[in-house]
């Protein structure tokens, strides 16, 4: 892909082909003009790993730990590796740009794409978005921040007006945002769907043109959520570049070249779109992606899996460790039991979901631990809806795991046109293609062997977008063609998962599913995001259990070894993109094991694996407890190297922001109430001592300067964040107590000491908005750094002074 000079290729465009440009034209795909040499860009999802052109029979790649996990690591280094990986991962996948990293607030626990952000603060994620962001764009491919801004939640995500004031906007939703421009300059911006104080933000003016085009003095690419634009001239002129996806349903080359010619829109506006879409093509073009290349798996390297294997296991939280529980030792005898055990919580669901190139689930990673496998009972289902067929089945065609898939243009299946052999369970068919193919409705006809092990009750599942049934053995199973009910399947799009039980007998059974696509289908509903194509179908499946007894299975077997390994939490059905969580809780039977098993052995480690924050009622019985989120391809082996010691564990519709700027820890401290975890905290298998704070600060060179000496007290050698807290002690107005404006992860060996130095922006640290002046306010008085080991546990603290108050705007 050559590089173009913008200016000039802008001046010999014509009309039609500049209004090309402001749209994609398919999916993932920009609008080329060959005779310019304006090659297609491929976009690709996103924050989880480099998914490529397809959610159904995707190509696979690595997957990546979730948002949250990134940010618990607390380790700039660690993620600027890891968008350097997601580059690479980029070029196998013929990308150009990465839409990622996502920067939204976790505003609270519930938010279904909260896995996928990094953190409630600012700072936090506005660091953790530029470390990835530089390691993404250090190898040319663009990043693209998102979801901007105030996109915090998916309840009617599309028409939700997010209602806050100008301070919160600023110093909460806005800085991460602004951090990130300051120090890595996205190449692009993705909008979200919602509305900010009325207004959809993919055509807000005071949004995307004053503050992020003048005030931060941003110059580059932005473009709408997937279906998150909403109209035609007001779009184009407050600075939406590129309607996503295409074929375009706002920007059609006839009524908008009519627009032009009569005045109605100025070529002005057309030129300004143009320019920033021309300057995403020139800052991808030295990546050496070829437009419209290849996709393959051959960064699946033992490479790639020992970096996500590192980026996992730092990301773990060790949370509770009474009496020296862990590390476990190998010679001990260890059972596994729970939910989460054998299930693959690699990443949350929705576009960040991806085909990892293999997963490791937590029982795989113990029993590669140890001399043999360890005992294993379930204990209690956590699955919102049935997991998926595809493991039980063998594929009769390729002899392998999966099924078989005919594609017919009629329900008779009379005639094929397409056939492919999948292992996926959950087939996405809105970006299904194939060349012979001229419309939407086509038949699938989806063939495998279950083998079964043991005679029982057996449970099998359909949810579709479209229609569909289940046959076994030739006898109907599960119809979801007739009566069909709104579920939360496929982006709120689809049905419930309509379910019927079978017995069924120890050895092969045939299932076939039938599966017309969305033309077929026979729900409609206006308040979601219509990803359209051809729709979509889950399979589910699982043996029928009785919970009360396979509980006293579990407590049977914690009883018969020295420790217990429990494995629980939730995975991509509980937290996903489409909809959010309606509580706090652990899923179905969870906590009743949980407190049974604790009570059998107390010599138990609950390991919990989400994305965000769950209730813990047995929280005060448990001895220890590991956070270890939505861990990647690699998450199963992470686990285990944190419990066996071989890591260390360190730290982790219309919507009224009635908080303000109180999110997170800003609340719990401003009303004197005690949490369990306090924002950053983690325990370690080592100590650490803080000693000689010094700060100092420097106005006219923005200078706040800030050491402290650390030293490992402990045996073994460990990481440590250091984290910068700065409070105003007499401020004008109400504020936080305390405010993250820095950290630092150090490793130490043991009796080693390190000086540990921050040099940080004296504005950014101590201003708040000011709404009457309208500018950030740094005000001249007496302010408190804490040097801490989480926001409750502060080591040590020093003042400084500000003499003269400062109104600033910018970066």
């Amino acid at each position: 892909m050559s590089d173009i000079d913008v200016e000039k290729t802008l001046s010999q465009l014509k009309l039609l082909e500049k209004i090309g440009l402001l749209a994609g034209i398919d999916f993932w795909h920009t609008f080329p003009v060959e005779r310019l040499d304006v090659p297609s860009l491929r976009f690709s999802d996103g924050p989880n790993g480099v998914r490529g052109t397809k959610f159904f029979n995707a190509v696979p790649s690595a997957c990546f730990a979730n948002g949250t996990a990134l940010a618990a690591t607390f380790n700039k280094d660690l993620l600027f590796k890891a968008g350097s990986l997601m580059a690479e991962e980029a070029k196998h996948k013929s990308v150009h740009v990465i839409l990622g990293p996502t920067t939204n607030m976790a505003r609270g626990p519930n938010g279904g794409r909260g896995f996928e952000s990094f953190s409630d603060d600012p700072y936090l994620a506005g660091i953790c978005s530029a470390s990835i962001i530089n390691g993404i764009q250090d190898d040319d491919i663009a990043a693209t921040i998102k979801h901007f801004v105030g996109n915090d939640l998916e309840d009617q995500r599309n028409s939700s007006d997010s209602i806050i004031t100008d301070r919160a906007l600023r110093e909460i939703y806005l800085e991460p945002f602004r951090l990130a421009v300051k120090y890595s300059n996205p190449k692009a911006f993705m909008t979200g769907y919602n509305k900010v104080n009325g207004e959809h933000v993919s055509q807000s003016e005071k949004i995307i043109q004053k503050i992020l085009r003048e005030e931060w003095n941003w110059d580059g690419t932005v473009m709408s959520d997937w279906f998150g634009t909403y109209t035609t001239e007001t779009a184009i002129k407050n600075g939406l570049d590129i309607e996503m996806p295409g074929p375009t349903k706002f920007r059609d080359q006839d009524l908008v070249s009519h627009m032009v010619n009569t005045k109605e829109l100025h070529i002005n506006h057309i030129n300004d779109r143009v320019r920033n879409v021309l300057k995403l093509v020139k800052a991808t073009a030295k990546s050496g992606v070829k437009e419209n290349g290849p996709e393959d798996d051959k960064n699946n390297t033992s490479k790639t899996s020992g970096f996500l294997r590192q980026l996992s296991g730092e990301s773990i939280v060790l949370l509770k460790n009474n009496n020296n529980l862990l590390p476990l030792n190998p010679k001990e005898s260890i059972a596994v039991i729970g939910p989460n055990a054998k299930s693959h919580a690699y990443c949350g669901g929705g576009s960040a979901s991806i085909t990892p190139y293999y997963n490791v689930s937590p029982y795989d990673g113990i029993s590669a631990k140890l001399s043999s496998p360890p005992p294993y009972t379930v204990g209690a289902y956590a699955h919102k809806a049935l997991p998926g067929l595809g493991p039980f089945i063998n594929n009769s065609v390729t002899g392998k795991k999966g099924f078989n898939v005919k594609f017919f243009y009629d329900k008779e299946k009379k005639r094929q046109f397409d056939e492919v052999n999948v292992t996926q369970s959950c087939f996405f068919l809105g970006d299904y293609k194939h060349p012979d193919l001229k419309t939407n409705l086509f038949y699938l006809e989806i063939t495998g062997d279950l083998e079964i092990e043991e005679d029982g009750e057996y449970e099998f599942g359909l949810a579709v977008v479209g229609t569909g049934v289940i046959n076994v053995d030739g006898n109907l199973a599960v119809a979801n063609n007739k009566d069909q009910k709104k579920g939360e399947f496929f982006f709120n799009n689809g049905t419930v998962e309509e379910k019927n039980k079978v017995k069924l007998s120890k050895g092969t059974h045939k299932v076939e599913v039938n599966f017309g696509s969305a033309p077929t289908y026979t729900l409609l509903n206006d308040d979601v995001v219509d990803f359209g194509g051809g729709g979509a179908l889950n399979i589910g499946f699982a043996k029928v259990i009785d919970g009360k007894e396979e509980i006293d299975n579990a407590v049977k077997l914690a009883k018969s070894v020295d420790k217990v390994v429990l494995s629980i939490g939730l995975n991509q059905e509980w937290e996903s993109e489409g909809y959010d969580r309606k509580d706090l809780d652990l899923p179905l039977l969870t906590n009743d094991l949980v407190a049974a098993v604790l009570e059998a052995n107390p010599n138990t480690v609950v390991v919990n694996q989400s994305g965000t924050p769950v209730e813990f009622p047995w929280l005060s019985k448990a001895n220890a407890l590991v956070q270890a989120w939505f861990g990647g391809n690699e998450a199963g082996n992470a686990i285990a190297d944190v419990l066996f010691g071989d890591i260390n564990p360190s730290e982790r519709g219309r919507v009224l922001y009635g908080e303000d700027i109180f999110i997170g820890y800003r609340y719990y401290e401003k009303l004197q109430r005690k949490v369990a975890f306090p924002f950053g905290y983690g325990l370690s298998y080592t100590k650490f001592e803080y000693s000689k704070l010094k700060v100092s600060v420097n106005e006219s060179k923005d200078l706040l300067s800030v050491s402290v000496d650390v030293k490992n007290i402990g045996d073994i050698t460990g990481s440590e964040v250091v984290q910068v807290y700065i409070g105003a002690q007499e401020p004008s107005i109400i504020r936080p107590v305390k405010e993250l404006k820095g950290f630092e992860k150090v490793e130490l060996k043991s009796n080693k000491l390190t000086t540990v130095k921050f040099d940080l922006s004296l504005k950014d640290s101590t201003s708040f908005w000011d709404e009457y002046q309208e500018q950030w306010s740094s005000e001249a008085g007496k302010y408190d750094v804490f040097v801490a080991k989480s926001s409750d546990d502060i080591e040590l603290i020093e003042s400084f002074d500000i003499k003269e108050s400062k109104l600033w705007v910018g970066l």
